[in-house]
């Protein structure tokens, strides 16, 4: 993978429901990957069936804008207060792993969750309770098994909001399930919300190091001094600090882009792989 294919972006950042119009917005925009999302094709994110050419036909835009597709989003709220609502999204995912080798990818991202029953991406109290702890992990099994019939990865990525808050619940719950198909994926901009530009940088050090074995993606959104996020380069995160961190623990995938608008995607790129490559990355 070239240092241009290991920069990527939300394909959702750009307007279009077929996915030849996404994914040549996002290599005009200066991007050599894309995180593909259904939606990009005009069905919902985690649709309940997939029409056969569906998913090929993502694979051919792919190739014929030069863009590699590094993961699929496949996140629902695992830990729904509603078991009803767990299980449906259980069974689509099992519709998106089914269509991964089609589109591409092998890596669909996941949302551990939160008890929140209306927004899957709040925080909530009863996120911190034995009880949702052990409801992610008979999830996470069922989603371990769907992705060893179908031959992908599942990446979870520690955010403030959700049951995996932290790099300890990360490291954790990789130690409790104890399957390699389960992997990484590390945002700066959600381990933590405003702190000292020194006390940020430890802790995304400490995250680097702690996850290293398993960091399958890096995201690359940025906070802003209030805590709001914004666009990679334009807020406090330290990112030759980041990628730098990566590069040391041999770090070899891919940097996805989101949190911004479709107008602001030309820069972040521009940022992005100036930053990577004077971080070593190739």
């Amino acid at each position: 993978m070239t240092l241009t294919h290991r920069m990527g972006i939300f394909a959702k950042t750009f307007p279009g429901s077929a996915p030849g119009a996404v994914l040549s917005a996002a290599a005009a925009a200066g991007f050599g990957a894309a995180h593909y999302n259904m939606a990009c094709s005009g069905l919902a994110a985690m649709p309940d069936e997939i029409a056969a050419g569906t998913a090929e036909a993502v694979a051919a835009a792919a190739s014929a804008n030069g863009v590699a597709i590094v993961g699929l989003s496949g996140t629902w709220n695992m830990i729904h207060p509603d078991l009803a609502v767990r299980e449906v999204g259980m069974r689509r995912l099992e519709v998106l792993a089914q269509a991964c080798a089609a589109v591409g990818t092998r890596l669909i991202t996941l949302c551990t969750g939160t008890r929140d029953p209306d927004d899957q991406w709040r925080g909530h109290p009863d996120n911190a309770t034995p009880e949702a702890w052990r409801d992610l992990l008979k999830g996470m099994e069922q989603a371990v098994a769907i992705a060893d019939r179908h031959g992908v990865d599942l990446g979870i990525e520690p955010e403030l909001a959700n049951v995996v808050d932290s790099t300890a619940k990360a490291r954790r719950l990789l130690d409790e399930i104890g399957r390699p198909r389960l992997k990484i994926v590390l945002d700066p901009a959600n381990l933590a919300e405003i702190e000292t530009p020194e006390r940020r940088r430890d802790i995304v050090a400490n995250a680097v190091d702690v996850l290293a074995d398993r960091i399958a993606m890096a995201h690359a959104k940025d906070r802003s001094a209030s805590g709001d996020f914004v666009a990679a380069g334009r807020g406090m995160i330290d990112f030759p600090h980041f990628l730098g961190a990566l590069q040391s623990v041999g770090f070899s995938g891919p940097l996805v882009a989101h949190g911004l608008s479709a107008a602001e995607a030309p820069a972040a790129a521009a940022f992005l792989l100036r930053t990577a490559s004077e971080a070593g990355w190739r």
